[in-house]
C-alpha cells in the first residue's frame, strides 16, 4: 500500500467510500471540484499502480483504494476535510498512515495549524486524532444532520505555528 496524492481516475472509487461511508456523501461532481482547487490537497491510500505509464492501455489495471484524506488550506491554517477508509479495510492502521502522511506534508504547503470537526459520537475518529496529537477546542452545536448531532472542534498545532 502506498500513500500518494488522489488522481482524476480515482474519483470513483473515492465516490464510492464515501457513500458507503457517509451520511452526507460527496458525490463525483464535488470531489472533482474540489480537486480541481489550488487550495486543497487530497491524498489516497491505494495499491502500487499496475503497469506504470509505459503500459499498453488494454494492461493498465486501476489501483484499489483503500481510503482518503482531504485538506482545504489557507495561509498558515488548514481544514481537514474528510478521512475515510473502507469499511472492510479498518482496523488495519490505515487512516492513521493517511493522516500522519497529511499532517507531514503541511509544512511544504505553510500550513502549521490544522482544524477539523468530528462527530460527538465519532469515538473511533476522536481517539485517531488525539492519537496524533489534536486537542479538544470546543463544542459546535447542531453542526451535523442527518442525524442531527454536535461537532467536537479539534486543532494539531505543529512546530512553529504562531500563536494565536
Amino acid at each position: 500500500m502506498i500513500i500518494r496524492e488522489m488522481a482524476f481516475d480515482d474519483i470513483s472509487q473515492v465516490a464510492e467510500i464515501e457513500r458507503e461511508n457517509s451520511l452526507t456523501p460527496w458525490d463525483e461532481n464535488g470531489l472533482l471540484t474540489y480537486l480541481l482547487r489550488n487550495d486543497t490537497l487530497f491524498l489516497v491510500a491505494s495499491d502500487p499502480f499496475e503497469g506504470g505509464e509505459t503500459a499498453d492501455e488494454e494492461d493498465y489495471v486501476e489501483p484499489h483504494i483503500y481510503g482518503y484524506i482531504g485538506l482545504l488550506m489557507v495561509p498558515w491554517e488548514a481544514d481537514i476535510t474528510n478521512i475515510t477508509v473502507r469499511k472492510e479495510e479498518r482496523n488495519r492502521g490505515i487512516g492513521m498512515r493517511l493522516l500522519i502522511e497529511m499532517i507531514s506534508r503541511c509544512p511544504e504547503h505553510g500550513v502549521s495549524v490544522i482544524h477539523l470537526e468530528v462527530r460527538e459520537s465519532g469515538a473511533p475518529a476522536r481517539h485517531l486524532y488525539e492519537k496524533t496529537g489534536f486537542t479538544v477546542d470546543g463544542i459546535r452545536k447542531g453542526y451535523y444532520t442527518m442525524p442531527t448531532e454536535d461537532a467536537v472542534l479539534m486543532t494539531l498545532r505543529l512546530p512553529g505555528a504562531p500563536e494565536t
